[in-house]
């Protein structure tokens, strides 16, 4: 036996184990060419078990069984391993060593895939549908489109806050019939308009993910998402969704409504009314630069439909209109000219609406409304329809309220062409609406007309 190791022979107990001192070995019989289980206690207290056996002629070696186990737990292992050694593997300490690095590397192996595929869910994850939807509204930002900011609040409102399971879902794992669930629930709600804005935002995200993806000036993001896609293509448009109103005003009611914003804190509908019923998203991006005094008129930047650059659009400014103004800027001088905030950022559509919703409520309730009540854009067909029954004709409304202009109008007419005819149509319109004694007489054209 080697230094250190008892000489006693007897059956190796717990108790015998449980008594060695530091250093100490014990040993239990063993049937010949089976290996020796021995048990040696630790420096630590603790005790380590090796089976002992003859590697080659001559030479012993101890190979090591466990640690810290108790007798029975090491007895086993011992057995198994002397059945090994039995079978021929002489070499058993190498073998094991063999066996540990191979598991080692099974167990670096496994963590990798592991951190791979957490990397992978990670990435999946974040090429979300809430990803897309937020590039989306990134893109339109930044592209300058004046939808952007109605745009984010539909998504968040209708997807985000109504659908956050569905908004975080994998691009990859979003069907049409998610989507479809997403535009149906306003449908439930009998607010078909808002559907199909909604469908037509969630289709317009997709299409744009799907451009990007080759397009080096797209958005960084959008493009990252690299969709191939688009599963909002098929759904169906909402039937009756886009049924055109056909609200205008009579003169008596749009007379009792322009008796009613008169005040310094209705001067945006005064200005929104006096210009002709401007877009408000166009009117609320205007500011001091864009007035010119010269020509007492405003220059707009329309972007409506799929331009890529912005047409300018010069809407000349009445007395009143000027007055109005001024008034929305309180003596201050902020920037924007049509605000609610003195100047400090250019009034919504939500903004204008409510006041005009106010206004509305007040008329009906002294049956100043036998038509029933109107929204901004009911007010701006309402201009039109009243320029025309005064014999305003259709080229001067149509540059007045810009649309319907063909290419062949925007090229040969700036806007010294069509100031004059813009300014009567809104003379026509401010005597409408001052004179009650009036009756709508159909004007003479001024100036060369307008092919």
């Amino acid at each position: 036996m080697g230094k250190g190791t008892t000489a006693n022979r007897a059956a190796l107990t717990q108790r015998a184990i449980d008594a060695l001192k530091p250093g100490e070995w014990a040993a239990a019989p063993a049937s010949r060419g089976a290996g020796v289980l021995e048990a040696r206690r630790l420096a630590s207290g603790g005790v380590a078990y090796y089976l002992r056996v003859t590697d080659r002629p001559g030479h012993r070696a101890r190979v090591p069984v466990a640690r810290d186990v108790t007798l029975a737990i090491a007895g086993e292992r011992a057995a198994e391993l002397s059945l090994r050694y039995q079978k021929g593997e002489r070499d058993l300490r190498d073998a094991l060593d063999a066996e540990r690095r191979e598991r080692e590397r099974e167990r670096q192996a496994k963590a990798a895939a592991d951190e791979a595929a957490k990397v992978s869910t990670a990435a999946k994850q974040a090429r979300s549908l809430g990803a897309l939807l937020e590039a989306y509204a990134d893109q339109l930002e930044r592209d300058g489109k004046p939808s952007a900011r109605s745009v984010r609040a539909a998504l968040n409102r209708n997807v985000k806050a109504a659908w956050p399971k569905l908004w975080a879902t994998p691009l990859a794992d979003v069907t049409t019939d998610d989507l479809l669930e997403i535009v149906a629930l306003p449908v439930s709600h009998g607010k078909l308009r808002q559907a199909e804005k909604l469908r037509a935002y969630l289709r317009a995200s997709f299409a744009a993910g799907v451009k990007a993806r080759h397009n080096p000036a797209a958005l960084a993001s959008l493009r990252s998402l690299k969709i191939s896609t688009n599963p909002a293509a098929a759904l169906t448009p909402n039937a009756g969704a886009n049924k055109a109103r056909d609200r205008a005003l009579s003169l008596a009611e749009l007379r009792a409504y322009w008796q009613r914003i008169q005040g310094p804190e209705l001067a945006p509908l005064r200005f929104h009314l006096l210009t002709g019923c401007q877009r408000i998203e166009q009117l609320a991006r205007a500011t001091q630069a864009d007035f010119d005094a010269d020509t007492q008129s405003l220059r707009l930047l329309d972007t409506k439909g799929r331009r890529t650059s912005a047409r300018q659009h010069h809407v000349p400014l009445l007395a009143d209109a000027i007055a109005a103004m001024r008034a929305m800027h309180s003596g201050e001088a902020g920037p924007y000219l049509f605000t609610v905030t003195a100047g400090g950022s250019g009034a919504d559509y939500s903004s204008i609406a409510r006041r005009v919703r106010s206004v509305a409520d007040a008329m009906l309730a002294t049956g100043e409304l036998p038509g029933g009540t109107f929204t901004p854009g009911d007010l701006r067909r309402t201009v039109e329809t009243r320029l025309a029954d005064a014999g305003v004709s259709r080229d001067a409304r149509a540059f007045l309220q810009s649309h319907g202009l063909g290419g062949v109008q925007v090229r040969h007419y700036d806007r010294h062409d069509t100031l004059p005819e813009t300014r009567a149509a809104l003379e026509t319109l401010h005597r409408l609406l001052t004179d009650t004694r009036a009756k709508v007489v159909p004007i003479k054209r001024r100036g060369r007309a307008i092919a």
